[in-house]
């Protein structure tokens, strides 16, 4: 691998299982010294023992992310045990899969705090320091295809990813003074968090037996395992990735994509504003055409 990262330190949350944990191995062993975070200390320090028996670095931190001090706790325990921080990757995240009239507040609340408010506290800690040190920096965000397209059943999910995808655009601009980065990965891989798909549940028992998965799967629709997500994580940790900045990257399986941007598909102009009448014409004629479509496609038909 010649993208490398030595003399990296890299603090990475929900990094004990699935994309984190694949990613945590895969920056150590390009050479960075990483911060391994998750609310599993038994996972968190797995992922930690792994990594120093192949001759890496890392330590880790148990927390739940979310609230700021966890944050907090985890940025000052970088610079503690490695004296820097040079880039802050925000996975961490939980499901509660319901549809809009059966979530509940505490549903809603549990996966917004750790997607969405976890990603917010994490890079707000980073970018105080970052900017304070002078050094530049990156912040690697962790969108969601739900988040892009929508997802049946998944109200609080593609809520929080959504907004993660707005939060890489504005922090794109604020930070790019300050020499620092601000990407978001949207992943499509088999993992816990897409066992409650009926459609995947055969090629994930596929992946878990050693099986290689269908062409289809991994090209067609860009899903494959976690494994499959970890480079885009080095890449972006790196130096390389300096001119990269306010992006959406999907990656998964075979596949890599650049996600646009919301714009205007279409548009038509009245003089003197708009009636309920005309618009009902433009959208239901001339528009028509541009009307989105929305759903994650999972066709798996030959």
């Amino acid at each position: 691998m010649s993208i490398r990262l030595d003399g990296r330190v890299i603090f990475i949350t929900g990094a004990g299982r699935g994309i984190g944990r694949e990613a945590a191995l895969a920056m150590a062993k390009a050479g960075a010294s990483l911060v391994v975070n998750d609310i599993d200390a038994d996972a968190a320090n797995a992922v930690v023992d792994e990594i120093r028996q192949a001759g890496g670095t890392a330590t880790p931190h148990v927390a739940a992310i979310g609230p700021s001090a966890a944050a907090e706790e985890g940025i000052a325990r970088a610079i503690e045990v490695f004296g820097r921080l040079d880039v802050v990757a925000c996975n961490a995240g939980i499901l509660r899969d319901r549809t809009l009239w059966n979530t509940s507040d505490e549903d809603f609340d549990a996966v917004v705090e750790t997607h969405l408010r976890g990603t917010f506290t994490c890079a707000r800690a980073a970018a105080r320091h970052f900017r304070a040190a002078g050094q530049g920096g990156r912040l690697i965000l962790v969108s969601s295809v739900a988040g892009q397209r929508g997802n049946f059943g998944q109200t609080a999910y593609s809520a929080a990813k959504a907004g993660i995808a707005g939060l890489a655009r504005t922090w794109s601009l604020e930070l790019a003074r300050a020499g620092v980065t601000v990407n978001a990965i949207v992943p499509n891989a088999l993992t816990a968090m897409t066992d409650t798909i009926s459609a995947l549940k055969p090629f994930a028992e596929m992946m878990a037996r050693g099986e290689p998965l269908p062409e289809k799967l991994r090209q067609d629709l860009g899903i494959g395992g976690p494994q499959d997500v970890a480079a885009a994580f080095v890449y972006l940790a790196s130096e390389r990735s300096g001119g990269v900045t306010g992006q959406c990257i999907g990656i998964g399986g075979d596949r890599l994509s650049i996600w646009a941007h919301p714009v205007e598909a279409d548009h038509r102009l009245r003089t003197g504003g708009w009636t309920a009448d005309a618009l009902a014409d433009a959208l239901e004629g001339p528009l028509a055409d541009a009307r989105q479509g929305v759903g994650i496609d999972l066709n798996l038909e030959p």
